[in-house]
């Protein structure tokens, strides 16, 4: 792998940042169910960016999302909200990808802006104080 840790961590922030201004501007121009999926996905590349400070990766979303809860939520290195949040741009991304007769709300793509602005936010500042981050 080319650049170091640190370098990946910083790239998949970046990543996740790119995707909040994606679901951002797919909720200015009504297009709720790929805001969705957007907001989602700014989720999953925080969690990746967070997972990789430990060496880990996975190609499952469901092993991503299970060594975070595991890493960062059980041993309370982050609040027990950012559980709830990716539980639930998970459903709903699932839900606006897979189902036909899914009706997205503006509403819910508006909140799960919010919580991927908030999630992405809380990564980035567990980053960046991490103690480890300078020596990656």
């Amino acid at each position: 792998m080319e650049g170091g840790i640190k370098e990946l961590a910083n790239y998949r922030l970046e990543r996740a940042k790119e995707m909040i201004e994606a679901s951002k501007e797919n909720l200015r121009i009504s297009q709720i169910r790929t805001s969705l999926n957007r907001s989602y996905y700014a989720i999953f590349h925080a969690m990746r960016a967070a997972n990789v400070l430990n060496g880990f990766d996975s190609s499952k979303h469901s092993g991503v999302i299970s060594y975070f809860n595991k890493t960062y939520i059980k041993e309370e290195k982050m609040s027990k909200d950012m559980a709830r949040i990716i539980k639930e741009a998970s459903y709903l991304r699932e839900k606006s990808d897979y189902d036909d007769f899914y009706i997205a709300r503006n509403e819910e793509a508006e909140k799960q802006l919010l919580n991927a602005m908030y999630f992405v936010g809380e990564i980035e500042k567990y980053i960046l104080g991490s103690e480890n981050y300078e020596e990656l």
